[in-house]
């Protein structure tokens, strides 16, 4: 059993250790990491599990973007500590934070990920939007939580200012 809450300043660096843990060395130095540099969080779409112990468990993050100037959400990192991986705690996280961003009126998330993993909360590849270099096309993915909220969105993906 998890606990599902906001991530809080007190989460910050447990959950930065969680990405350095789950993820490659030179994490930050990804293009999706240009885009947050001096960008708040969407904080309330921000969240962290915690076991019954309290120890954390998994987390995800989002930001705000702009694709071509229209307002998207940033998706990622998402992570699940290697011990609690396999136990479905990276699907609840994603379809918590989903239902939460739909409930507070946001219309397209995006992210740099793989299509067949992501494809089951409803993602797919989105043609004609464009991450900075070096980022592979195949793996820009998107997803509407409106009715088509992608449709003629595209162009260049900068920072939310």
């Amino acid at each position: 059993m998890f606990q599902m809450e906001p991530e809080t300043s007190r989460d910050f660096d447990e959950v930065e250790w969680l990405y350095d843990t789950c993820f490659a060395p030179g994490r930050e130095a990804l293009s999706s990491y240009r885009l947050r540099e001096g960008v708040p969080r969407v904080a309330e779409l921000c969240l962290v599990a915690r076991d019954e112990s309290d120890i954390l468990a998994g987390a995800i993050r989002y930001w705000p973007v702009l694709v071509g100037g229209t307002r998207a959400l940033l998706l990622g990192p998402v992570a699940v500590h290697p011990t609690r991986q396999g136990e479905g705690l990276g699907a609840l996280l994603m379809v918590e934070s989903l239902e939460k961003a739909r409930a507070l009126g946001w219309h397209r998330v995006m992210l740099v990920g793989d299509e067949p993993y992501y494809r089951r909360f409803g993602f797919s590849k989105l043609d004609g939007v464009e991450m900075p270099p070096p980022t592979n096309p195949d793996r820009v993915l998107g997803l509407a939580l409106q009715e088509g909220a992608w449709l003629g969105v595209a162009g260049e993906v900068t920072r939310c200012l």
